[in-house]
């Protein structure tokens, strides 16, 4: 008994000395503490982190088996498998790719060269784990890094998937392979900085409280400077004010430049414009078209990065411009060429998806609507009209939808932001820190600087491609022969058949 009353009572006794000794120890936190602490290092909320991972599902669906069936439908029966090997080979590749320094040349400062590219400070995830957490657009809003290395990745995946279409039935696969790793990393991966890379609005707003609560002008000169260097800790074209809300550049801009640039380099297919090259299952291709659409919901509703009213709202652009470009391309078909088609239709509604990604968390619903009819009517003149005129063989329409849809997209941001057009207005972090409030907005200079945007996608993609194709042409060639070509690539290439009957 006497040893235990000794024990109890050197244990109190420890317990009171420590407490003389750190006071702090035997303080209750206040809720004031406990809410600065919770203001001062932001916890992912459930609801977000569910979205962000059923939208991250949804945009691979969007590749395999989404794009894969698309563009599969649309070539002949001996290419089929060929072009399902592509997509999902690539799918595959640049998930590898991104993981090993695609997220860190992405989303990471990039040092003397942050305007257009990232640094190696997260290569191979080093320094990410399950408790980071990356910046949404919300004020003290964050979601987990891992959540959002995944919904990138997937963007990273669908977009040099995109390009086979232009050249498919006719690129060898150890060509198309090296090309690819090569466009991402120098074509993909700095596009996705320029545009997407920035602080977080944490950052801005933290950086305008510290201007705001400066009194003398030291202090305020020293604020305003760390202001000024969170405002360009950011891509080329987000410092410029460029939109793009879900990668009207970054991807479809991207991709189908790359696209049309690779069928000129590599000219026609045998037989184009004298035998008939007709999509051997368009039953696949709705099918596709179908995935896309539904995964394109992630990719633009997803693009938030949170699950709020601006989600809702790029859900519902998402289904009304695809619907108004699906009716617009078929509308135009039946009245030139008298007959409605499907795939005339289908390939409306991947025009308007093209057309609003870019607009989707910035337009008013009634905006999309008019996009989706301009750019339905828009894409069917290019895919058919311009393309028959020029003569150039861009397989699967790629340019055509992509590019244009693209382009006219971008463009058409800048106008339907309008807040006198339904549109969101243009956000500002700093004017009143720690909230985002509607910013100041001239509709001339933001479509000035979406036309730089896109004048810079078309360069950097356009020539940039050039040039890797050259480079793939003269060390392993680019093209299979005539003979591979005649008998398809699923035999030539892979060495089995999509069907055997």
């Amino acid at each position: 008994m006497k040893v235990r009353n000794a024990l109890m009572l050197g244990l109190g006794g420890a317990i009171l000395a420590a407490l003389l000794i750190e006071p702090s120890l035997a303080q209750t936190p206040t809720p004031e503490a406990a809410t600065a602490a919770a203001a001062a290092a932001p916890i992912p909320n459930k609801g977000d982190t569910a979205w962000m991972l059923v939208s991250s599902a949804l945009v691979l669906m969007m590749s395999v088996p989404g794009l894969a069936l698309f563009y599969g439908g649309l070539v002949r029966t001996k290419n089929m498998l060929s072009v399902l090997t592509q997509v999902f080979a690539i799918v595959c590749i640049v998930g590898l790719l991104w993981v090993f320094y695609g997220y860190s040349l992405s989303f990471t400062n990039g040092g003397g060269i942050n305007d257009f590219i990232g640094g190696f400070s997260k290569a191979f995830l080093k320094g990410v784990d399950a408790n980071s957490t990356a910046a949404t657009f919300s004020n003290g809003v964050v979601i987990p890094e891992y959540v959002y290395i995944c919904f990138q990745m997937t963007f990273a995946m669908i977009t040099p998937a995109l390009i086979v279409g232009a050249f498919a039935e006719r690129m060898k696969f150890s060509a198309l392979v090296v090309f690819m790793i090569l466009w991402v990393t120098l074509i993909y991966f700095p596009m996705a900085h320029m545009v997407w890379y920035w602080g977080g609005p944490d950052a801005v707003g933290n950086a305008a409280k510290a201007l705001a609560a400066a009194t003398d002008d030291a202090s305020k000169a020293t604020a305003q400077a760390a202001l000024d260097a969170v405002n360009k800790d950011a891509g080329f074209l987000f410092q410029k004010g460029a939109l793009d809300f879900a990668g009207g550049t970054v991807v479809h801009i991207n991709a189908g430049i790359a696209g049309f640039v690779g069928c000129l380099i590599m000219g026609k297919r045998i037989g184009y414009g004298r035998d008939l090259l007709a999509p051997h299952s368009l039953t696949m291709t709705m099918i596709g078209a179908s995935l896309l659409w539904v995964g394109w919901f992630g990719f633009n509703a997803g693009s938030n990065l949170e699950s709020n009213g601006t989600t809702a709202l790029a859900m519902l652009n998402t289904f009304v411009a695809t619907c108004a470009a699906a009716v617009a391309w078929l509308f135009a078909e039946w009245a030139l060429k008298g007959k409605p088609s499907l795939l005339g239709m289908v390939s409306g509604a991947i025009a308007g998806l093209v057309a609003v990604t870019p607009a989707s968390g910035f337009a008013g619903p009634m905006g999309s609507i008019v996009l989706g009819l301009v750019a339905g009517v828009v894409c069917f003149v290019m895919c058919s009209t311009v393309k028959n005129a020029i003569g150039y063989d861009d397989s699967l329409d790629v340019f055509g939808v992509h590019c244009i849809g693209g382009i006219l997209g971008a463009l058409a941001t800048g106008i339907l932001v309008d807040p006198n057009l339904g549109g969101v207005g243009i956000p500002d972090y700093s004017t009143k820190p720690g909230e985002m409030v509607v910013g100041a907005y001239d509709m001339m200079s933001q479509l000035i600087v979406q036309a730089e945007a896109v004048g810079l996608t078309l360069l950097w993609s356009g020539v940039g491609s050039a040039i890797l194709y050259k480079l793939v042409d003269l060390t392993i060639g680019l093209r299979v022969t005539q003979e591979e070509e005649r008998e398809g690539l699923d035999i030539a290439d892979h060495g089995e058949r999509a069907y055997n009957y």
